[in-house]
């Protein structure tokens, strides 16, 4: 019988599992998804014990389309940064606090007192900002002493899971490095670091390579997911890390661009770089950096667009206001009849780290429709994204001649073909929109010893579809709109925006 990993990737706001075999083809696949909370404005949580539930139901959806006795392994990638406490036994004393949650504003300057910024990101290899789930950690410290004396483990979504499947505290040093508590050069928890803080490395579970057998699936979580009992639970990386992986984007020259809720495009690098212009993780690779570009409004900020403008456009089951509004849009010329968009609708990671930044919209006139403001925020993404790309470049010396696309958004023929009009990189389109869940099955398939490493894993089992590139003149006109309107646009309004955000809180 033919063989299969499973690929788990645990998201914000859903749970796919799916079966790949030795080429890297999806043979069966489970979904499940999970609320979204938002308790307070710029506040997002969810109950963990729903990551576990939609874990259980995506699996046993799977599992009922395959013989069990196929699985050779299971590996998980998640969304970063999303962490919950829980007591000894692994139960959450609270929901979990989200990646895009911003709560924790004044904690940032409290670790600016504390740690600085400069030695925070050169440890971390994050620049401070409410990002990092130390931030919101200290938050808790501050807000919910009680709860935090009680908490045994702070645990990254990963963890969590890892825990319910195999009883053992433990998870992928690229799974909680996005937390901001790893020191990056040494490869371990920053225990000076969490010692100005407050914390203790044991307040956090066991960290092992990506790719380590990280324990086995206990008679519990069997009956719970269907899942045989004793299958090898394998350490998996953050979602944008394995994105990169399902991309096949290991270095050459290739960069991965996840299309989704947050654009995130990065490179891996042997070599340990901290910058502004990116942030580092760990490569789902043992012993590589991933070299992250994010910007967080990305199909966020388009799926705003359509709920908020889009909701009559819906005519037929078969019709959905996204396919009209891009039908639309591809009519409209490039630059959108001067309408520019600057994404910051989930506030500016890099390059600018400004939690207070907003999104900018300039050009309005009464010729503009809602196709026009639509082309317009897909345009100002792969402005952003351009500006990211050369910034990584410039920091690293690694020039980017080729993105892979995958994620929800790289199913739109128009945004891959703006993405590479743009930013004068061609665009290939993964094979399958799941490259990020593929990710975590490579990871398997090298723990199953299917190939030697995940460098070989990635070549055999990724793939490439359509491939857009950039059209010369189309090009020319962006490069004159981004060098002469989108470049110095944010830079230029930043203090205006500031200042309306504090006439505003």
């Amino acid at each position: 019988m033919e063989r299969l990993v499973i690929g788990v990737d645990s998201s914000t706001t859903a749970c796919k599992a799916i079966a790949w075999n030795r080429e890297g083809r999806a043979a069966a696949e489970g979904r499940a998804t999970y609320p979204l909370l938002q308790p307070r404005p710029n506040w997002y949580e969810q109950d963990a014990e729903a990551w576990w539930d939609g874990l259980c139901a995506a699996l046993r959806a799977l599992l009922a389309q395959i013989d069990t006795a196929r699985v050779d392994a299971l590996c998980i990638t998640h969304q970063r940064e999303s962490f919950v406490p829980v007591d000894g036994q692994g139960r959450p004393l609270r929901n979990g606090i989200l990646w895009l949650d911003e709560r924790s504003r004044e904690q940032v300057a409290f670790l600016e007192k504390q740690i600085g910024r400069i030695s925070f990101h050169q440890v971390t290899g994050k620049p401070l900002t409410t990002n990092p789930s130390v931030t919101k950690i200290v938050w808790l410290m501050q807000h919910e002493p009680e709860l935090v004396a009680c908490t045994v483990k702070f645990l990254d979504a990963h963890a969590f899971l890892v825990h319910r499947l195999t009883g053992a505290f433990r998870t992928s040093i690229a799974s909680a490095d996005p937390m901001g508590v790893i020191d990056m050069a040494s490869g371990c928890w920053a225990a000076d670091m969490m010692k100005e803080l407050g914390l203790r490395p044991d307040q956090f579970p066991e960290l092992a390579q990506p790719g380590e057998i990280i324990g086995r699936v206990s008679d519990e979580a069997s009956a719970a997911t269907g899942l045989p009992a004793g299958l090898p639970v394998i350490a998996g990386a953050g979602d944008g890390q394995c994105a990169g992986l399902g991309a096949n984007a290991t270095g050459g020259g290739r960069a991965s661009l996840n299309l989704g809720t947050a654009v995130v495009s990065g490179v891996v690098s042997a070599d340990y770089v901290a910058d502004p212009a990116f942030r580092t993780l760990y490569a789902p690779i043992a012993g590589r950096y991933f070299f992250e570009t994010v910007i967080q409004g990305g199909a966020f900020t388009v799926s705003w667009f359509v709920n908020v403008f889009g909701g009559d456009l819906s005519d037929s089951s078969l019709t959905t206001p996204e396919d009209l509004l891009e039908a639309a849009a591809a009519e409209v010329p490039p630059g959108s009849l001067g309408l520019v968009v600057v994404p910051y609708w989930n506030h500016a990671m890099t390059p600018y780290w400004d939690p207070a930044a907003s999104g900018i919209t300039i050009g309005w006139t009464g010729a503009h429709g809602r196709e026009h403001f639509y082309r317009a925020i897909l345009e100002g993404i792969a402005f952003e994204q351009r500006l990211l790309g050369k910034g990584l470049a410039a920091a690293t010396s690694q020039a980017i001649d080729e993105y892979v696309a995958l994620g929800g958004g790289s199913r739109s023929d128009l945004w891959c073909q703006i993405v590479a009009d743009v930013t004068g990189v061609p665009v290939a389109r993964a094979a399958t929109a799941e490259a990020t869940c593929l990710g975590a099955g490579i990871l398997a398939a090298v723990a199953a010893q299917w190939y030697p490493d995940a460098t070989a894993a990635a070549s055999a089992m990724t793939h490439t579809a359509e491939r857009f590139a950039p059209v010369p003149d189309t090009h020319a006109i962006y490069e004159r709109i981004y060098g002469e309107v989108y470049q110095p646009l944010f830079p230029t309004l930043q203090p205006l925006i500031h200042r309306l955000a504090d006439l505003t809180e």
